[in-house]
């Protein structure tokens, strides 16, 4: 069996050395990896009526193309009712039906809403009291 004596100094000035010597490397590597992409990199401008197509990753898993939109999937608004951002107001046409929720010791009221245009399957129920304060005009 062999014994190894480990010369602490020296070896810990040695390793320093190599380090300092993988480090210049490292930094010789990167200047000249940034220098070829620098000349290479230019900047982009557009103008307003340039199209310019945007690569974004799907939100969830992995989306499957090919899927064509039935006509009664679009939703048709009329255009002077749009908003500059580009939202429009939900308007109340009619009241479907009617349910009392009771709770412990309440009984909440509840009506399902058909709204201006969207089709019946798309009704949504709401309190009465929200309806009342968000569209006085249309309860009686």
């Amino acid at each position: 069996v062999r014994e190894c004596v480990i010369k602490g100094p020296e070896m810990i000035e040695a390793t320093n050395e190599k380090v300092s010597v993988a480090k210049e490397k490292l930094k010789e590597a990167r200047t000249h990896q940034k220098s070829y992409a620098d000349k290479h990199c230019r900047s982009l401008e557009f103008q307003p009526s340039d199209r310019v197509f945007l690569k974004v990753s799907p939100a969830r898993g992995v989306r499957r193309f090919g899927y064509k939109y039935h006509p009664l999937h679009v939703v048709s608004y009329p255009l002077d009712q749009i908003r500059a951002d580009l939202s429009y107001v939900e308007e109340p046409e009619a009241i479907l039906d009617r349910q009392d929720r009771v709770t412990r010791n309440k009984t909440i009221l509840f009506v399902k809403i058909l709204w201006r245009n969207h089709p019946e399957r798309v009704a949504t129920w709401e309190t009465e009291e929200s309806i009342r304060t968000s569209y006085p005009y249309f309860l009686p």
